[in-house]
């Protein structure tokens, strides 16, 4: 008897691996990340029609609004992406880039801008993703996509 365990017990352990394994669980898909874009890497006509433009800007990129506007968008990140928002940063006035020349902050500013590239919202302090959130749903375009216009 205890020869016909030994033999089961070495045969079960000769099989091929796969035999003895359960199915791997599929492995969690990422999570689509916010896309931050550097302004002097694109232009507002590239994301016309295609997404809804957050710009950032700042007279450097020490400035602590800068950074707490940028730091709450990342921390929730799922409600902008949902509503197809982009964020572009542009904290070097020297560099005058095409989107800074287009929109012409002073000192920080957060500028919302609509699909069709028209600005739907100018603040000169940070805003939460709540409150973005809240004034994006609000605008005209957003409330067409969102099939509760005639």
């Amino acid at each position: 008897m205890r020869h016909a365990l030994t033999l089961i017990l070495a045969l079960g352990l000769s099989l091929p691996a796969t035999a003895q394994e359960t199915t791997p669980e599929p492995e969690p898909e990422e999570a689509p990340a916010l896309v931050v874009l550097d302004a002097a890497d694109t232009t507002l006509e590239d994301h016309l029609w295609v997404s809804r433009p957050i710009v950032i800007f700042a007279d450097t990129p020490r400035d602590p609004r800068f950074q707490d506007q940028l730091d709450m968008l990342l921390a929730r990140p799922e409600p902008l992406i949902e509503r197809d928002v982009i964020v572009i940063l542009d904290a070097d006035p020297d560099a005058r880039s095409e989107v800074r020349l287009a929109l012409r902050p002073r000192g920080f500013s957060m500028v919302i801008l609509q699909r069709d590239g028209r600005v739907a919202l100018r603040k000169p302090t940070p805003w939460d993703v709540r409150e973005i959130m809240r004034a994006i749903d609000n605008l005209p375009l957003r409330l067409e996509e969102l099939g509760l216009t005639q």
